[in-house]
């Protein structure tokens, strides 16, 4: 992610003791030393997640396809691909395609009454609380500025100043997607959208801004976007957003992935359609809420079995080396595959319309399976809106 696939996710801790060496004292008078700080947190290597089977009981029965091949734009449920992953045609410029402008500005925190600011100490990150291991304390979280860069995509097909589609996408920018876009747009397989990719306010999960941002279970991040960051983009670009949430998309990576989610469930009167790769649907919210105690993992536990279908439309992705155990927390709810099929589970249950797609020989926001199955996904994404009825789209 961060414009481009990376792996983004929570890093192990290590505690690191400070080792005392006696010596020997050279006078009788040699002053006390004063005590030893306390010992300081580093963040190692994440250690490497096992391999999953995608037939593992209690997982979700999917249908596996021949290597190299992904479900159609028109499948619904559960589907198998891999192991090899080979980039989708639309995911390179192709010549005679007309290509989209990329307009970028930069956002700062002292300009935001939702987000002034919160940053945790570099190589810090927290305890599990010895009373309840779901609970992480952060003692190292402060307020700190920030800014962030956004990416806006203008089509060259877009008619300035009329109503027109659009999808939001977190850690931007992304320019996998803008040139996905192109090549989609051209070939009237998705409708004519503008592509507003927002990069996070800096950090990585529990304390960070980041973290804030994205793995809060509420509205707070969409109503940030809708009052902050498209009145902006509106005013600069010449572009008029739909109000209609049948033309709004959310899509994101990771922790970008379940704030999608979240922007769609909290606020469905602003969002009806999904995308997500590697969906942090687990245990990562800070501050906790006793409303929301699991985080992410409430969509699949609860929130979903236990609430009316929404007119919400998802697809996701996971991968078989996916994150597992990533940091020093053991509730249980820090496995991102089981969390992805759970949320497989639900959506079933429910008879959400969503496509679900297990990666062999993947891993956690895995680049290689974003360029063969983003193009395809995002027509799926779009099933069901007009192509061409708009007046946003040129001839």
């Amino acid at each position: 992610m961060r414009g481009q696939m990376i792996s983004i996710g929570l890093r192990s801790v290590l505690v690191i003791g400070l080792i005392a060496c006696s010596v020997p004292a050279l006078a009788q008078n040699t002053a006390t030393p004063p005590p030893a700080a306390p010992p300081a947190q580093a963040t190692p290597p994440r250690p490497t997640p096992p391999t999953r089977d995608p037939n593992t009981p209690g997982y979700v029965t999917a249908r596996e396809l021949p290597d190299g091949e992904i479900p159609t734009a028109d499948a619904v449920g559960n589907f198998i691909i891999g192991p090899t992953h080979n980039p989708a045609p639309e995911m390179a410029a192709q010549e005679g395609v007309p290509q989209g402008t990329i307009y970028n500005l930069t956002m700062s925190s002292a300009d935001s009454k939702i987000y002034p600011g919160v940053a945790r100490d570099a190589g810090t990150f927290g305890t599990p609380d010895p009373n309840d291991p779901a609970k992480l304390v952060v003692t190292t979280s402060h307020p700190a500025a920030y800014t962030r860069r956004v990416a806006v995509y203008v089509p060259k097909q877009y008619v300035a100043g009329t109503t027109a589609p659009f999808i939001v996408g977190a850690d931007g920018p992304d320019q996998l997607l803008f040139t996905a876009l192109d090549n989609l747009i051209a070939q009237k397989r998705v409708p004519v959208m503008i592509a507003i990719s927002i990069g996070n306010g800096s950090g990585d999960a529990q304390g960070s801004q980041r973290g804030l941002e994205y793995d809060t279970m509420s509205g707070r991040y969409a109503e940030f976007v809708e009052t902050e960051v498209l009145p902006l983009v509106e005013k600069q670009y010449n572009v008029k957003l739909t109000k209609d949430p049948e033309g709004r998309a959310t899509m994101g990576c990771s922790s970008g992935g379940s704030a999608a989610l979240s922007m769609a469930w909290y606020r469905t009167d602003l969002y009806h359609r999904v995308l997500t790769y590697s969906g942090t649907y687990v245990n990562q919210q800070w501050p906790p809420n006793p409303e929301t105690p699991g985080g992410a993992w409430e969509f699949h536990r609860r929130l979903i079995p236990q609430s009316p279908a929404k007119p919400i439309r998802i697809w996701m992705q996971v991968g078989d080396r996916d994150l597992y155990n990533p940091n020093v927390m053991r509730d249980d709810m820090h496995d991102w595959v089981v969390a992805n099929e759970n949320m497989a589970k639900a959506l079933a249950a429910k008879n959400y319309k969503y496509q679900f797609v297990f990666s062999r020989n993947a891993g956690h926001c895995d680049r290689g399976v974003k360029q063969q199955t983003l193009p395809r996904a995002l027509e799926w994404l779009w099933k069901g809106y007009p192509i061409e009825s708009s007046k946003s789209a040129r001839p």
